[in-house]
């Protein structure tokens, strides 16, 4: 279930379930809206620890990440959502208009792409292929409104995994771009190739 909405962005109010989907391997997923006081304790544990470098965070305090998202959640151009595997937060989402970014100063976005961040924070019961059948439900997610043709990232070009890690979901590479803070590989997933089953 997608609760749809009439942009490219699903949005609603703090801690409200807009998307579900139940996978064979990892039991039900749940995509919320973040709260920023609710579930503050869960993000800045995941965006201070060293595997989180890349997210860009780690040096915000408690109160700063939480005056961060609250800003986040009053914008109509950006989102963020805490996914759960079976009631337990796994993934932090953002979800945002190119347009209204700083990337998109730095490529020629369209009318139907909608950009992302996604931090797997915690995991559960190991599986194989975990932030694959993660990946499908997001992308099953964000696909789920029609004016959505084209989901963008730009992973850090030094995060090699993550980079590597599109590319066999089937995102096709784009030039890489210079971001405040970073330079970014761009990286494209078309409706046309999700629904032919290129990912």
């Amino acid at each position: 279930m997608t609760i749809l909405t009439a942009d490219r962005l699903v949005s609603g109010p703090a801690g409200a379930v807009v998307h579900t989907a139940d996978d064979p391997v990892l039991g039900r997923i749940e995509i919320a809206v973040l709260d920023p006081v609710a579930d503050l304790d869960v993000i800045h544990r995941w965006v201070t620890a060293p595997t989180a470098r890349f997210w860009g965070l780690g040096q915000l305090t408690s109160a700063e990440l939480s005056e961060l998202y609250a800003y986040v959640d009053g914008l109509s151009t950006h989102h963020a959502f805490l996914i759960r595997r079976d009631g337990l937060p796994i993934v932090l989402l953002q979800t945002y208009e190119p347009e209204n970014d700083p990337l998109g100063e730095v490529y020629d976005a369209q009318p139907g792409d909608v950009g992302i961040h996604f931090l797997l924070g915690d995991r559960g019961a190991p599986v194989r292929g975990l932030t694959t059948r993660v990946a499908h439900v997001i992308t099953g997610f964000l696909f789920a409104q029609p004016p959505v043709d084209r989901i963008v990232i730009e992973p850090d070009v030094g995060n090699d995994r993550a980079v590597a890690r599109a590319r066999l979901f089937g995102f096709a590479l784009g030039p890489q771009v210079e971001l405040p803070g970073k330079s970014g590989q761009l990286a494209f997933l078309t409706r046309d190739a999700w629904e032919s089953g290129g990912a």
